[in-house]
C-alpha cells in the first residue's frame, strides 16, 4: 500500500523591513555599545539625539536640537535619569531595535522584554504563561 505524500511545510514570510536587532550590556556609565545597530542607523560620533521614555521603552531619535549625542567612540550613552525611568543598572542587558528608515533606536529594558515575551508565549502556547 502506497502512502500519501506528506503535506508541504508553510514557509515563513520574507522580511521586508530594514530593522536591525542587537543585544548589548549597559556599562557603569550608561553606555550601550552595539556597532551593528549604530552602523545601521549611520549615526556618527557627535550626532545629536533626543532620548525619551514611552510605555517602558527608551526611544532614541536623531534630532538636530537634541541635548544628547553619540559618544566619540560611537556609543549611545543613556543618561542617569533615563536609566532610572526604566530601572536599568550597570550590567543589565538591553534589546536594541534599530529602525534606519525612521532614524530611530528603540531600547527594550529587561522588564519590557519580560512582559513582551510573556504575552507572546501566552498567545502562542495558550493561556497565561506568567
Amino acid at each position: 500500500m502506497k502512502r500519501p505524500p506528506l503535506p508541504l511545510a508553510r514557509l515563513a514570510a520574507r522580511r521586508a523591513a530594514s530593522t536591525v536587532y542587537g543585544l548589548a550590556t549597559l556599562d557603569s556609565r550608561g553606555r550601550v555599545a552595539d556597532r551593528t545597530a549604530m552602523g545601521a542607523l549611520g549615526w556618527a560620533p557627535g550626532r545629536r539625539l533626543d532620548i525619551r521614555e514611552h510605555a517602558g521603552l527608551i526611544i532614541v531619535a536623531a534630532d538636530q536640537q537634541g541635548v544628547f549625542a553619540v559618544t566619540k567612540e560611537g556609543h549611545l550613552r543613556l543618561p542617569a535619569v533615563v536609566r532610572q525611568w526604566c530601572g536599568l543598572a550597570a550590567g543589565d542587558r538591553v534589546f536594541l531595535v534599530a529602525e534606519p528608515d525612521a532614524s530611530r533606536l528603540v531600547v527594550h529594558p529587561p522588564a519590557a522584554l519580560d512582559a513582551m515575551i510573556a504575552r507572546a508565549h501566552a498567545a502562542a502556547l495558550g493561556g497565561d504563561c506568567t
